[in-house]
């Protein structure tokens, strides 16, 4: 299926097909249609996709063990390519300090003896080492790249898959940019640590362990001046480091999360912001949250800047000690020039390793803070999760009973306090009141959106927290007063619960809402993509879509939380009419704000002070005389 660009072209609410650009009428934009050219170069690109194979990462509902991801573990789940990455790294070590001992045999059993084929060899052997040590450089990070991918997708699918199992609640208290940090950002770092750092930091290491045995065959006395010269400060200064670079890589990563909000809140708000003359403001705005990025970058720059040069400054210094000692020795006859000349050179390349070690400690500390990130993301347990030993829902007829319920968002601010309701099977009923009252809040609690504090949600007599949450949905149906259409074709966003639906079933849920002739006169029938979020349709399109979404569903209780408030009189019928295919034969509750809904289901229940204090037909409500009929006598004086 096409998944590229394109509009649902034509498809407005009188049933005419849009007009250009200049002079359309309709809601919806005009579709161009797709070029030749792009669909072949996409038929080629899909043809030369790789089987990206099992990632290994089943979806439970209930639980994941990633709260104990870490760096080893990430990096032992292949072995194979661990084992040869570390392989390669140790021939490219040893290889890589031949060089200091070659040179030392060409001067003294080369030069120094005027021994020509002494020198060749040595000569020759020193650029074969180098020769192997680019092929080893290769093999390293061919494998540590492949090791680094593989972990990173793998991650990437562990957060998604619990993002999705994460409750509401945390999508509402956390911004959307923090999140896309976790996968974006976060996960970058950690894959440049995994690719380079780690092998680089194994081949620093080996190297100053090698350097240091070759330093003490050399010359014992020597080399202990060499330590003696360089770890203490050198011990000082990156404990002062890791202290202030932990601080610093934190704030870093809270920084860069805080930046990404602003920016992603500011894109989808983008009509808003133009709609208010908000441009100038969030220009500052933003400038602010990157200017504490910047603060943040300064700080870690700040320490960089006096721990590498302080590092190179101890390096130097102790060369220049060594080289008068050293010195010294070869005019007493105790040392070679060679030996002397390999030392030294010993020496420069145990400091390229402290050199290295300052930079991948930096990367370290980013990836560190990136993964503590991510673990505190993956250590957040869903609000709202099955229970142990919880059952399979079995086919409902559709009773829905609220008994004794108390919920609220907050602790200490109750939205509904010891409801209790029945709900027959079939029967449909609207909830109505002022906004704010928790009549949507109804509605999440019978789809388990979110558990009541106290009291018991039940489905023909089962607590829907004994039940599994697949179950469970999959025999509910929900059409939000926004609905979202994903980036696709209408089949897909149609087939959306039920994405094995044969052609016809999608084209019985087209006809049972009414969008059969909207679909025909469309580009390419079902398969018209949809720009994102479904811009290129009209709000009663994206409302009637979402209803033939949820009856493809074929839900036993449906739940519409205020399905035509947004609606033009013209939508809301076209809408309305479907609704009746919809409901037929289904349990349902209408969170309804038109009264006009409302009075089209089988009972009303006026919500208001955080209970229900109505309920019946609209005709025994307005005898009654109550709030339901002081809010009808209001509508109908609009009216």
């Amino acid at each position: 299926m096409s998944m590229f660009g394109g509009g649902f072209g034509g498809l407005n609410v009188g049933g005419r097909p849009s007009m250009g650009a200049a002079g359309r009428k309709g809601n919806g934009l005009p579709f161009s249609g797709i070029p030749d050219d792009l669909r072949e170069g996409v038929a080629k690109l899909e043809s030369r996709e790789p089987d990206h194979g099992d990632p290994g990462v089943a979806f439970d509902p209930v639980r994941d063990d990633g709260a104990r991801i870490s760096l080893s573990r990430l990096l032992v789940g292949r072995p194979g390519l661990l084992l040869a990455a570390s392989l390669a790294i140790l021939v490219e070590t040893l290889l890589l300090q031949a060089g200091p001992l070659l040179v030392q045999i060409g001067i003294d059993h080369g030069i120094a003896d005027r021994n020509l084929r002494v020198l060749i060899v040595a000569t020759v052997c020193f650029v074969a080492a180098v020769l192997l040590t680019g092929l080893a450089t290769a093999v390293r990070m061919r494998k540590s790249g492949l090791l680094a991918a593989a972990a990173t997708r793998d991650l990437r699918i562990r957060i998604f898959a619990h993002l999705q199992r994460m409750s509401l609640d945390y999508y509402t208290r956390e911004k959307a940019g923090v999140t896309m940090t976790r996968m974006t950002s976060d996960v970058e770092s950690l894959q440049s640590l995994l690719q380079d750092g780690f092998a680089q930091f194994l081949i620093q290491a080996m190297t100053m362990v090698v350097v240091t045995g070759v330093l003490f065959h050399y010359n014992a006395g020597l080399a202990l001046i060499t330590l003696a010269l360089v770890v203490p400060p050198l011990t000082i200064a990156s404990l002062w480091f890791r202290h202030a670079a932990d601080h610093g890589y934190n704030r870093q990563r809270d920084a860069i999360a805080a930046m990404f909000a602003d920016l992603a809140e500011s894109l989808n708000g983008v009509r808003v912001v133009t709609a208010h003359n908000r441009q100038d403001r969030n220009v500052v705005a933003h400038r602010e949250v990157v200017g504490s990025y910047r603060d943040a970058n300064d700080w870690t720059g700040r320490i960089n800047a006096l721990y590498g040069p302080g590092t190179s400054v101890i390096g130097l210094i102790a060369m220049a000690v060594l080289l008068l000692i050293g010195g010294r020795m070869v005019l007493r006859g105790a040392l070679t020039i060679g030996e002397l000349t390999a030392f030294v050179l010993y020496i420069n390349a145990l400091f390229q390793p402290v050199q290295q070690l300052v930079q991948l400690y930096t990367q370290y500390q980013q990836g560190k803070a990136a993964i503590g990130k991510i673990r505190g993301l993956l250590a957040v347990v869903p609000a709202v999760s099955e229970r142990p030993g919880a059952v399979t829902l079995p086919p409902v007829r559709g009773k829905v009973v609220f008994d004794d319920v108390t919920f609220g968002y907050l602790p200490d601010r109750p939205v509904l306090e010891r409801v209790s309701l029945h709900i027959s099977p079939g029967e449909t009923v609207a909830c109505v009141g002022p906004t704010g009252a928790g009549k949507s809040t109804l509605a999440k609690l019978v789809t388990r959106f979110y558990d009541p504090s106290s009291g018991v949600v039940a489905i023909d007599g089962y607590d829907l927290r004994d039940m599994t949450l697949e179950s469970l949905r999959r025999q509910i149906g929900v059409v939000p007063q926004e609905p979202f259409l994903f980036a696709g074709t209408l089949r897909d966003n149609i087939a959306f619960a039920r994405p094995a639906a044969s052609d016809e079933e999608v084209w019985a849920a087209v006809d049972a809402v009414g969008l059969r002739e909207l679909v025909e006169r469309s580009p390419e029938g079902l398969e018209t993509p949809l720009h994102e979020r479904g811009q290129s349709v009209s709000s009663g399109e994206r409302q009637l879509l979402a209803l033939a979404r949820a009856f493809l569903a074929e839900p036993r209780v449906v739940v519409l939380d205020e399905a035509t408030s947004s609606l033009d009189l013209r939508s809301e019928l076209r809408v309305e009419a479907a609704l009746d295919r919809l409901l037929e034969g289904r349990t349902a509750i209408l969170v309804a704000h038109r009264l006009s809904t409302a009075m089209r289901a089988d009972r009303i229940i006026v919500v208001d002070e955080h209970r229900i204090v109505e309920s019946g037909t609209h005709a025994e409500l307005v005898a009654a005389g109550g709030s339901y009929a002081q809010m009808f006598a209001t509508w109908a004086a609009h009216s």
